[in-house]
């Protein structure tokens, strides 16, 4: 047995693979949008395309183990598209932490989607930063033709008998994400500002309700969302979002947005975190409001669910516009001052660049 030879021939794996490893692509900020309707430029815009054609988004990779290619610039800014639903979110995003061609240990996780929004809180257009990220698919259910007298909901909580029953498990089974809150504010502190579009049909569409909340022009807040699969629609459906979102958070979140996809995210990239390939205090979630989420007065669930239908919402490109424009400012600030963030966590009191 030649020994010298087997003795030259480990020296050469052991230093071709840690180059390899040092070869991946460093990347700054991955943007995550849910859905694009057809071409990446160029036609009708979903959530991914304004993000393509703006930031540049020109380098093509191929992703057949995800739902959709991935795109690069050559900032260190990744866009990756998750499709519709919290199993295609978390599929998409565990692949992309997987691929053995980046290197996301310090990227920044911006989630930039569209959303329904509870007119207590907020108008259409306005763009919502999240600190707490609740499921509401996790859970057991009854028909609602035999739910108990005494029960406001049909919606039980995981292992428990009746609604809202105490005390909450804790820690849970997933039911909820709380942000870093450090970076939410900085996010939202950085973009309170960002002048949104209006529109007539908007401004229509929010005189209908009657919350002074609904009636603003579209504005910049903090505010929670409720991440389902289901599509669900209605003055009922929202009072028990709200009481939904009290429960697992304990009475600190309170539901603005609902969404379908980010629990799937967030339940990815916290076992990405656990592998150390990703760093769950990098992510932020910005929702958008194309809809909102309820009946105006006047007419049914069923009556407004008909009016509101993908692709029909009055304030649906404007919603987009507004997910590129609060999301770019954040975005944009961490990649052109990659120095200053690769290191310390935009927000926190050890940051220099504090805001």
């Amino acid at each position: 047995m030649n020994y010298r030879a087997l003795t030259i021939a480990a020296l050469i794996l052991c230093a071709h693979f840690p180059a390899r490893a040092e070869r991946r692509i460093p990347v700054k900020v991955v943007v995550v949008a849910m859905f694009e309707l057809g071409a990446d430029t160029g036609d009708q815009p979903g959530e991914f395309q304004y993000w393509v054609e703006r930031e540049k988004l020109d380098r093509v990779y191929r992703f057949p183990q995800g739902h959709r290619d991935l795109r690069m610039n050559r900032d260190g800014v990744l866009g990756v598209v998750t499709g519709v639903g919290t199993a295609k979110a978390a599929a998409t995003i565990m692949a992309l932490g997987l691929d053995p061609r980046f290197d996301l240990r310090e990227a920044y996780w911006v989630v930039a989607g569209i959303a329904g929004i509870d007119p207590a809180d907020g108008s259409l257009g306005s763009a919502v930063w999240a600190e707490w990220v609740v499921d509401g698919d996790l859970g057991h259910e009854i028909d609602a033709r035999e739910i108990p007298a005494d029960w406001k909901t049909g919606y039980i909580p995981l292992r428990k008998s009746k609604p809202y029953e105490l005390p909450r498990r804790v820690p849970d089974e997933g039911e909820c994400y709380h942000l870093n809150p450090s970076l939410v504010d900085w996010a939202y502190r950085l973009t309170r500002d960002v002048k949104l579009d209006d529109t007539e049909a908007m401004r229509a569409r929010r005189e209908q309700f009657d919350s002074p909340n609904a009636r603003r022009p579209p504005f910049v807040l903090k505010g929670d969302t409720l991440s389902s699969m289901t599509f669900w629609h209605g003055k009922l459906m929202s009072e028990w979002a709200n009481d939904w979102v009290r429960y697992h958070t304990g009475g600190q979140g309170n539901y603005v947005t609902t969404a379908m996809e980010d629990t799937g995210t967030l339940q990815a990239l916290t076992f990405l975190s656990h592998a150390g390939r990703a760093d769950l205090d990098r992510v932020l979630i910005l929702r958008t409001a194309s809809n909102f989420d309820q009946q105006r007065p006047g007419i049914s669930a069923a009556e407004s669910l008909a009016e509101t239908k993908i692709g029909q919402y009055s304030a649906y490109l404007p919603a987009l516009e507004a997910a590129w424009r609060v999301g770019r400012v954040v975005v944009e600030e961490i990649a052109d001052h990659w120095d200053r963030y690769r290191q310390h966590v935009p927000g926190l009191s050890k940051d220099p660049a504090h805001r």
